[in-house]
């Protein structure tokens, strides 16, 4: 009985399929209906005007801390940060799940453009690069544990990124369907408490919606300080 709970309780995390075929690739496409599609007009109607709002106010506070050669990057940190809200809010819908909640996925995401941003800095600055590696005025005998863990430090970063998205999506939806399980059972036995829980859940899923912008802006926004390190 316990591994059947078990498993059902993960289940939310696999790939939902219907007639033998995956729901995910027509699932992430529904999503691409929110994405503004410029059009000829003069005027604008407000869901544009909104969405333009919310695209210029998060560039500008991703990109604040970055240095000027490093702002040909916002483009690319702008869809990524449009990409992970999109697929974190997707297992919000039914028969969808969340594929961010999958650490292979946040770990193809974080490796190479955290990778990308230490090459860049070796290539345009490898001295102040490097430097990170051993503060400044640290004791000789201290020099190899420092550069030991700084480069410990370094090299865990992306999955420092990977894990922090993956945790904190999963640790969400599972509380999610506990309490919705809790719900479920309590109808037969007492509607007052059920109730309760039902309000309970209502407010874990408006945290949910936050915590899935919330994250999406934090993984873009750390990427964004690394990449200032380095140009």
């Amino acid at each position: 009985m316990t591994l059947t709970t078990n498993l059902n309780l993960f289940d939310q995390f696999l790939v939902p399929k219907l007639l033998g075929m995956s729901l995910l690739i027509p699932a992430m496409l529904l999503t691409t209906v929110l994405i503004y599609n410029p059009q000829d007009r003069w005027l604008s109607n407000p869901l544009t005007t909104l969405q333009s709002w919310l695209i210029a106010k998060a560039t500008k506070q991703i990109m604040t801390p970055v240095n000027k050669p490093g702002h040909k990057w916002s483009l690319m940190l702008i869809s990524l940060l449009t990409m992970l809200i999109l697929n974190n809010l997707l297992g919000l819908l039914p028969y969808t799940f969340t594929p961010t909640t999958q650490l292979s996925m946040n770990m193809a995401l974080a490796l190479p453009l955290w990778l990308a941003t230490v090459l860049i800095g070796l290539r345009n600055n490898p001295t102040s690069s490097l430097a990170h590696l051993l503060p400044e005025g640290t004791p000789t005998p201290l020099i190899p544990i420092l550069i030991l863990i700084e480069t410990i430090s370094l090299l865990i970063r992306p999955i420092a990124l990977a894990v922090r998205l993956t945790a904190n999506l999963t640790a969400g939806h599972l509380l999610m369907h506990l309490i919705s399980t809790a719900a479920l059972s309590l109808m037969t036995t007492s509607t007052l408490l059920a109730g309760l829980t039902l309000i309970i859940l209502t407010l874990l899923m408006l945290l949910e919606i936050a915590v899935a912008m919330i994250q999406a802006y934090v993984f873009t926004l750390l990427l964004s300080l690394y990449l200032q390190e380095n140009v």
